[in-house]
């Protein structure tokens, strides 16, 4: 048989998904090679691959009752591996891992939000339980390469729209930017700053229209010189801040969209001889637990990671088990944790009066 032709085989089974057998059959090649392109293994050339991958999409792949058991671990892989949010996250995974007798890997795309093709090449390799991608988003070709292995994903706190099809955990972002924002206009602000994350990041943009929406509800004019773009480090809070406080009319609050960037604010602020809260007012995201100890402590929207990295293992272990969780799209609670970062604005530098006086 060629490999053009449809594998001899009853009608009502083409509709099936296909086995090793019946994969190989219909490209032509052996039971073996197959196998090793459904294992992960490399050592397949790239045409053949492409053409039993081709075909396994196309097709499906029906897995063998006698197949080998996954490893008793979860892939967690994170765009960056860097401070509390790291974590945070970390902290969740192991929660769930430890009470289903399960390891957690970690894997780091190096500031890169979608992993390379090698990196599915070794998860296949190391078959694990499940996949949590954090801050991160799959190509659909990735996606379909893990669903067709039988490797369940979950995506938490997706840099993207993880669409309809993806599983994913994130918090309630849209409102946690509206209490921060709302926060400081009930303290009397109305020169409020706001420093974005990336973009191109979901969280980031529904921050941001959390904000703009408490400053239209408020009947606040919104500024653009006020909206300064960050990318989530310590370092583009610094920049940003300075330049807002080099404004001719600099603002009186700053929302910062995470808490490293709030405290590259302090940084600025202390630069410019201001004080916190009683000249500038500070609000950050997420609630890290050092936050807390800084001077004064910081006024921050608590982002649940644990209870969302424990969320997302508990899913991932769900689909493992061909049980699918109630909800595909999870998003849990953001709350506004006040501390002494703000207070409201100091009171307008009083205009000097001259008083004339007649020579005598």
């Amino acid at each position: 048989m060629t490999a053009t032709q449809e594998p001899s085989m009853p009608g009502p089974a083409r509709s099936r998904p296909l086995t090793i057998a019946q994969l190989a059959e219909l490209a032509g090649v052996s039971t073996a090679t197959v196998s090793k392109v459904v294992n992960g293994r490399a050592e397949v050339a790239p045409e053949t691959r492409a053409h039993i991958e081709s075909l396994i999409r196309a097709h499906g792949y029906r897995r063998q009752r006698k197949r080998a058991h996954p490893a008793p671990l979860i892939e967690l892989v994170f765009s960056e591996l860097d401070g509390g949010y790291a974590v945070e996250i970390i902290r969740g995974v192991e929660r769930v891992a430890h009470e289903n007798h399960l390891a957690v890997v970690l894997t780091e795309l190096h500031g890169r939000h979608t992993p390379d093709g090698n990196w599915v090449e070794d998860v296949l390799r190391r078959r694990p339980t499940g996949v949590i991608a954090v801050f991160s988003r799959l190509t659909d070709a990735q996606r379909e390469r893990l669903d067709t292995r039988g490797i369940p994903f979950v995506l938490l706190d997706p840099s993207g729209d993880p669409g309809h099809q993806a599983p994913s955990v994130g918090a309630s972002n849209w409102s946690g930017g509206l209490t921060a924002t709302r926060h400081l206009l009930e303290l009397g602000h109305r020169r409020i700053a706001v420093i974005t994350g990336p973009r191109h990041t979901l969280s980031s943009r529904a921050r941001l229209d959390g904000y703009r929406t408490a400053l239209d509800t408020a009947g606040v004019p919104i500024d653009p010189a006020l909206i300064r773009e960050g990318d989530f480090h310590v370092e583009s809070g610094l920049a940003q801040a300075r330049r807002l406080l080099r404004l001719p009319d600099p603002p009186t609050a700053i929302f910062s969209a995470n808490d490293l960037q709030a405290v590259g604010v302090y940084q600025a602020a202390h630069d410019a001889g201001l004080r916190i809260p009683q000249d500038l007012s500070v609000v950050g995201f997420d609630d890290l637990p050092h936050v807390r100890w800084l001077i004064p402590p910081l006024t921050t929207v608590r982002q649940p990671l644990t209870a969302m990295a424990s969320t997302a293992a508990t899913m991932v272990l769900q689909l493992a088990r061909d049980e699918p969780p109630a909800q595909s799209r999870v998003e849990l609670a953001t709350e506004l944790v006040v501390r002494g970062s703000t207070a409201p604005p100091p009171p307008p530098p009083k205009s000097r009066k001259f008083r004339k006086t007649s020579r005598t």
